[in-house]
């Protein structure tokens, strides 16, 4: 969350971003349950210092009679604190869960606007292909040389959910561990991550797991869901904890499976493994000082384009306007490979995400750092798509296919194949 001490010194500032990113929330009720907070928080205070005093009152030798007053006082401001304290725990949990619906601070640098055609197009790197056929799609490819099966997936587990076979299951490995030694090359620390986290870890991170608009599935019962990134487990991992400066910049990698409804998720870009309920991913994670923020951002932003420009995918960074941030994010950079098989005659289509949250989930998780002075500052948090091999997959399929079915393997991931091509 932001920090709540400025709802009021920067109200005007915080409803403008409210308003660019186009999302319903009450600034006015939210600094309104905050008052009503605060004066309960003085009365409580006062009510303890009275128990207090009382307490003290009552040391060393009383008459009977005043001993028996102030018992009956102490029991009466007994029953009044334990009142006012169950009030401001209400109150806590209420406001805090309404200021957590208040969006970070957009960079005054992010485009204004409210869907994906208002984002900006900052980077084109590499040609379309140009193919001597009608292109397939990633779904006809996969069908025809028996590396896909939506239709089992359908059956056993319910429709967006499918099998990856044969040299397609290479195919995926490979391109895991591709990203994974670059990743690791540019001093990310490899982590396998849980696939469930605490509803707390998930709302900290900015992610709601409740509600018809949740991306979440949770296991009911038990406080914990099924995570939709290992940004959610990464960002947790320091929860509660004060760092040290020296310990910044920490950068870690997690590979981790996703799971999301995808509520909403229909129409012909969310064909085949486009848009699906469960995928693998390897996410990057860093974080840092508050000065160091926008330099690590753009390091994340570099190396998911070592990653696509090494498998000669034609793509395009998005700078992603303020509508389309999501609520954590500061600024977000997307990159859109080309993928053939997309549209009529192919189109660019979101492949990774970087994301520069500054200390908004830092708050909610209290991570820290201690600077040399002994103070302590929160840290910021950034995060970025190493690989999201289902998509990735889209993309390789459909721009290194042949003429005859076939489907050319990139050249740097022949090596982790241990093939250059899958045919029928």
């Amino acid at each position: 969350m932001i920090d709540t001490k400025e709802l009021k010194s920067r109200y005007d500032e915080i409803r403008k971003n409210i308003e660019n990113r186009y999302m319903d929330v009450d600034l006015d009720a939210i600094i309104a349950l905050q008052d009503e907070r605060y004066g309960v928080l003085q009365e409580t205070e006062a009510l303890r210092a009275k128990r207090n005093e009382t307490a003290s009152r009552m040391k060393g030798r009383l008459d009977p009679e005043t001993r028996a007053a102030l018992i009956e006082e102490g029991k009466n401001i007994k029953t009044a604190l334990a009142e006012k304290e169950a009030r401001l725990a209400a109150l806590d949990q209420q406001f805090t869960e309404a200021a957590r619906t208040i969006p970070n601070y957009a960079s005054p640098e992010a485009p204004v606007g409210k869907e994906d055609k208002d984002s900006l197009a900052v980077k084109f790197v590499g040609q379309p292909p140009k193919f001597g056929f009608k292109a397939k799609d990633h779904v006809e490819l996969g069908e025809a040389l028996d590396l896909l099966d939506f239709d089992s997936g359908a059956k056993v587990s319910g429709q967006k959910f499918y099998y990856i076979k044969n040299k397609a299951v290479i195919l995926q490995m490979a391109l895991e561990r591709y990203a994974m030694d670059i990743v690791i090359r540019h001093g990310f620390t490899p982590f396998i991550t849980p696939d469930i986290a605490k509803e707390e870890i998930l709302n900290g991170i900015g992610f709601n797991p409740r509600g018809e608009e949740s991306n979440i599935y949770t296991i009911e019962g038990t406080g914990t869901c099924l995570v939709g990134t290992a940004e959610i487990t990464l960002g947790g991992y320091y929860s509660n904890m004060i760092l040290s400066k020296d310990q910044l910049p920490i950068k870690m990698t997690g590979l981790s499976h996703c799971f999301r409804r995808e509520a909403g998720g229909a129409g012909q870009y969310s064909k085949g493994l486009y848009r699906v309920h469960q995928f693998s991913k390897l996410e990057m994670f860093i974080y840092c000082t508050p000065e160091e923020s926008e330099k690590y951002h753009r390091e994340i932003l570099s190396i998911e384009e070592e990653i696509f420009g090494g498998l000669k995918i034609a793509y395009r960074i998005v700078d992603t306007a303020t509508g389309d941030l999501g609520a954590p994010a500061y600024r977000k950079f997307d990159i859109e490979a080309w993928m053939p098989g997309r549209g009529v005659d192919g189109e660019y289509g979101e492949v990774t995400s970087t994301s520069n949250c500054t200390d908004y989930q830092a708050r909610s998780l209290n991570i820290r750092y201690r600077e040399d002075d002994g103070k302590t500052r929160f840290v910021h948090m950034l995060n970025g798509t190493a690989v999201a091999l289902s998509r990735a997959m889209v993309a390789v399929m459909e721009n290194y296919q042949r003429e005859d079915g076939s489907i050319d393997i990139p050249e740097v991931l022949v090596p982790y194949c241990g093939f250059d091509r899958i045919e029928r």
